[in-house]
């Protein structure tokens, strides 16, 4: 990442301490590209700097054969201003991650197949998500719990945990990157009149409808999908700007421990073949303290956070204090006095306001009404 023209003997050492500190320092922080044109009375830099921030007091000592030069104010000038909360030019797709799930598309309803962890993960979610939906409200339709409900299902795949909840009575938008995911999930949905009415889905990302959707939601749901994302902060943020003050936010994910690893990846992917090699990354995993300091500081109140282990001989799922695998967590955000009211999605069917037309989806707005 050095570059640097025709020096002397005294500069050309210069560069050289200076390419050694960038390669020693290159897992804590991005480098600094340079170029440096060396004179016998004069040394002049032009310094080139990425969109980060540099260290804690904005100055870099440089050293040379023979002076050390301070440089303070110059790098300065070069940082970029700091990007604002909730700033959708930020992305949360992971590219490469898009990739991994666009090659296993046509899998999601093979029940003896790659996801068959997640069907069985559904007999500890859909009861996990509804029991602790139904805390907030004082009635419900015996038949259709969730009914009157709109739940967000971010990352949705081929719709395994977005029908369940479209059978319980909620009206469920389902959300996906990856285009072939969203047409398996809609030629599925059809063999059901009933989730046909309930259930919209959309290839997109969480930031292209943060906007149009903004404290629209009373719950999101993000299953086994924080540890694919390429920014979870930002996506946390996503989560909490598209959920009703007192909304719910229900995540699964996977601990980042060494037996996350030890099971997860090399077990589950290089041994046994459970899951494709490469699906999880174990860097991206999260731990739920660090998950729960995230969500606090978007005005999120943890409410739950239980272990959750499956048994890869039986292919089910049970509920453990043990955390250390993965885990389920239910958040709830928190009330904000005199917020505007909320965006409405409108589903073709089971609408609270009889008068409500059919919704198609060619795009957002025709599917949003006042």
């Amino acid at each position: 990442m050095m570059g640097g023209r025709v020096l002397s003997s005294s500069a050309g050492r210069f560069l050289g301490a200076l390419g050694a500190r960038c390669w020693a320092g290159r897992a804590e922080r991005p480098c600094l590209t340079s170029w440096a044109v060396y004179s016998d009375s004069q040394l002049i830099w032009t310094l080139q700097s990425k969109s980060w921030v540099f260290d804690e007091c904005g100055t870099m000592w440089f050293k040379s054969y023979r002076k050390t030069f301070a440089s303070l104010n110059r790098i300065k000038s070069y940082r970029q201003p700091w990007t604002r909360p909730y700033s959708t030019s930020q992305t949360t797709v992971d590219s490469n991650e898009v990739k991994t799930f666009l090659a296993m598309a046509h899998k999601w309803w093979d029940e003896e197949g790659v996801y068959a962890p997640l069907h069985s993960m559904n007999d500890l979610r859909v009861p996990f998500i509804r029991d602790n939906l139904l805390k907030t409200v004082a009635n419900h339709h015996p038949g259709k719990p969730l009914f009157g409900m709109k739940i967000l299902d971010v990352g949705c795949g081929g719709g395994l945990l977005t029908e369940p909840l479209g059978r319980l009575g909620a009206s469920v938008f389902g959300i996906d990157p990856v285009d072939e995911n969203i047409k398996t999930a809609q030629h599925h949905k059809t063999f059901d009149p009933v989730l046909d009415k309930r259930i919209e889905y959309r290839v997109c990302s969480l930031e292209e409808i943060v906007e149009d959707t903004e404290e629209t939601f009373d719950a999101v749901i993000a299953s086994e999908v924080v540890e694919h994302v390429a920014d979870l902060e930002t996506f946390i943020q996503y989560c909490c700007q598209v959920l009703k003050p007192s909304g719910s936010l229900f995540i699964t994910t996977i601990n980042k421990t060494q037996l996350s690893y030890a099971l997860g990846i090399v077990f589950a992917e290089r041994i046994m073949g459970i899951i494709p090699k490469g699906t999880h990354t174990w860097e991206k995993f999260v731990s739920p303290e660090k998950l729960e300091s995230i969500l606090e500081s978007n005005g999120l109140s943890v409410q739950t956070v239980t272990g959750m282990l499956y048994n890869p001989f039986s292919g089910y799922w049970h509920w453990s204090e043990n955390t250390s695998l993965n885990y389920a967590a239910h958040a709830v955000k928190s009330m904000v006095p005199g917020h505007s009211g909320p965006t409405e999605i409108v589903f073709k069917g089971e609408k609270e306001e009889p008068q409500a037309e059919a919704s198609t989806i060619p795009g957002m707005h025709e599917e949003l009404k006042k």
